[in-house]
């Protein structure tokens, strides 16, 4: 490799990997979520295949996906990476899970399937080819994290615990999601320094395993998994997603982030996190 090259980012199983969303209206969605984060797309569908498939860029990297789901319903989805979805979901299946979709490849890309949780809430496996997952993470206009909103914490801790080892951490204002060994493999891969640079603002212990939370559903809110971006500032965050057509469902503020929970205009919720840690 030289120095021109990056190191790919790649994803231990277990870990959540990629993030994408179906829209009614891909064009719509896309034009969205550009303003809304600066990304750039690129058609990963050949011109005469059915459906689209957009994946979405920040400063070149991959960062998610837009679908085209040729109903009413937005959402977006969050994929578990597995090193064989066939024989994951057989297990995820035993374990309690509902197979929606079998695992079928996606173009060169990787192979995926769709299940639900037995409280059912939906999650996708993918098993990475070309495309091993998100490539930018925790940075402004990418990915921050997935929260699991369900209404029985123990039961989704054994279930998830079971299936892809995660221990989950009570840390007071949350239940932090931790996938053991993660941070030796982005320490050994992509960000070396990273246990330096959580140690600077006083992160909980075995934050660098840190893959995701579990959140308590509101009432009346089906169990699911819930999506998140890092923003510059919540509050410009607001203005500009206020300006593209979308809907502020709530703001909060916390000792570590300032959010806010975001409809866009065809429906799928998200929230825009600002990291304040404490120290900082």
């Amino acid at each position: 490799m030289d120095g021109t090259e990056k190191t790919q980012r790649t994803y231990p199983q277990g870990v959540p990997c990629w993030i994408d969303t179906e829209q009614p209206d891909v064009d719509a969605a896309a034009a969205f979520y550009g303003g809304m984060f600066g990304w750039t797309f690129e058609d990963a569908m050949p011109p005469d295949a059915p459906g689209r498939y957009l994946i979405a860029k920040l400063n070149g990297q991959d960062v998610g996906g837009i679908a085209g789901t040729g109903n009413s319903t937005a959402a977006w989805n969050t994929y578990i990476a597995v090193d064989d979805a066939d024989t994951s979901s057989q297990r995820l299946v035993a374990a309690g899970a509902t197979m929606k979709s079998p695992p079928a490849d996606a173009g060169e890309g990787g192979r995926a399937a769709v299940l639900t949780d037995p409280e059912g809430a939906e999650f996708r496996i993918w098993q990475a080819r070309r495309r091993p997952g998100s490539q930018v993470a925790n940075m402004p206009g990418s990915w921050n994290f997935s929260d699991l909103h369900t209404s029985d914490p123990g039961a989704a801790t054994a279930f998830y615990g079971g299936a892809f080892g995660w221990q989950v951490d009570d840390l007071g204002f949350g239940l932090l999601i931790r996938r053991p060994g993660y941070g030796d493999h982005l320490e050994a891969t992509i960000d070396p320094g990273i246990r330096a640079r959580q140690a600077n603002v006083a992160t909980p212990s075995g934050f660098e395993d840190a893959i995701a939370w579990i959140a308590d559903s509101a009432p009346n809110e089906p169990p699911h998994w819930h999506v998140s971006f890092t923003v510059d500032d919540r509050d410009q965050a607001v203005d500009a997603a206020g300006r593209l057509g979308a809907s502020i469902m709530g703001q909060s503020d916390s000792l570590w982030t300032r959010t806010a929970l975001i409809r866009d205009p065809q429906g799928a919720q998200f929230t825009a996190s600002q990291f304040t840690p404490p120290s900082g």
